[in-house]
């Protein structure tokens, strides 16, 4: 996998011209920054001077305060009672959907003897998490109370659950309870800094993201949400062509014997199946790229190991490389187009490769060095 740092910078640029200069900038690189690395895409969005990063785990936080020894980490999901102590003594900031919850940091705080900001979340119709945006009377006084000595509240955020889509009507819905619930706190519960706008929202309705903005898919080069704006490539996934074969007519190829050719055809092996995320759904379905042309894949995608039909490219020998996502000459494979292939979204193609893919983080625009990509044969 070739990662363009340079390009994911300009991605998270973009949002910053978007929303304006005002608004904090607060970086998701949860799961592994979408699956590209964490340390390395933390690096490379550092020049943005972001306000701090999102991750979702307290394990995951504790690990980027080894590199990020200042800036806010947000843990934007709930997180398990036992995991409280570790992000305490970590220094992270907690999202908090619940009273309970917040009564078990307020006294991790204070037996640690540290300071611990929260984000209250409120949920406007997501559903999964947050303080529910009807009964702020209820919750409110009460976190008001338990916002004391040790714990302070720096923001409170919500989530849309559909501003990928062009009909922008539950945004404002949403944005308008939210909107409501935080107005009706009471005094010392309310937040300094209001975030609502993920990367679709805000592009869509930058008005909303005043105070702070949590961008994701869109640093990353995927696309998110109808009508909105193509980000910039950040990634390609390209391996190593380990055999090419000329077949008769009504050869079978891989598990299953789904696919026989129709007459003489080429075939090239290549070094990587399902194993490091090349989903098993692509096979006889999704393409790839060989110099710059489209050709398909054929037969099962085994765990180690692809075939392509190239028929009608010649002069293809082993050692020459693939592209299954990403661009080769004027042709260009998207996340979102593999994401149709595989009836997901691009978040899930994008967090799908594993860990033995390597991730070749380029510097700045430098051009791929296609002797690093992954070339090696496994074994089936």
């Amino acid at each position: 996998m070739d990662v363009r740092g340079g390009a994911l910078l300009r991605n998270l640029q973009r949002i910053r011209e978007a929303v304006g200069p005002d608004a904090a900038l607060i970086p998701m690189v949860k799961a592994d920054a979408y699956g590209l690395g964490m340390p390395q895409a933390v690096r490379a969005l550092r020049p943005a001077r972001p306000w701090g990063w999102g991750v979702a785990t307290v394990e995951e936080g504790s690990l980027l305060r080894e590199m990020e020894p200042e800036r806010p980490i947000l843990v934007v999901a709930p997180v398990a009672p036992d995991s409280v102590p570790a992000g305490v003594a970590a220094r992270l900031s907690f999202g908090v959907s619940d009273v309970s919850f917040l009564s078990r940091v307020v006294r991790e705080a204070e037996r640690q003897d540290r300071d611990v900001a929260v984000h209250l979340e409120v949920d406007t119709g997501m559903g999964r998490a947050g303080f529910d945006w009807r009964t702020v009377r209820e919750w409110g006084p009460r976190v008001a109370e338990l916002m004391r000595g040790r714990v302070r509240c720096e923001g409170a955020f919500t989530h849309f659950h559909s501003a990928d889509l062009e009909d922008a009507e539950s945004v404002k819905v949403q944005a308008e309870r939210f909107r409501d619930a935080v107005s009706a706190l009471p005094k010392g519960a309310g937040a300094a800094m209001l975030h609502l706008c993920n990367s679709a929202a805000a592009l869509r309705m930058p008005e909303l993201a005043q105070g702070g903005v949590r961008p994701g898919i869109f640093l990353y080069g995927g696309r998110p949400g109808e009508g909105l704006p193509e980000p910039e490539e950040v990634l390609a996934v390209r391996a190593r062509i380990t055999l090419v074969r000329q077949v008769p007519p009504g050869t079978t190829v891989g598990y299953g014997a789904t696919y026989r050719a129709g007459g003489w055809e080429r075939w090239a092996t290549v070094a990587i199946g399902y194993g490091d995320g090349i989903r098993r759904a692509l096979s006889n379905r999704g393409e790839a790229l060989v110099a710059g042309r489209r050709v398909p894949i054929v037969g099962r995608i085994s765990m180690d190991m692809t075939v392509v039909e190239i028929t009608d490219v010649p002069g293809i020998e082993p050692g020459d490389t693939v592209t299954f996502l990403g661009s080769d000459g004027g042709e260009t494979i998207t996340l979102e187009e593999m994401a149709r292939h595989l009836g997901t979204n691009n978040y899930e193609v994008l967090t799908g490769f594993t860990p033995r893919l390597p991730r070749v983080w380029r510097e700045a625009d430098q051009r791929p060095d296609t002797s690093q990509d992954h070339t090696e044969p496994h074994g089936d």
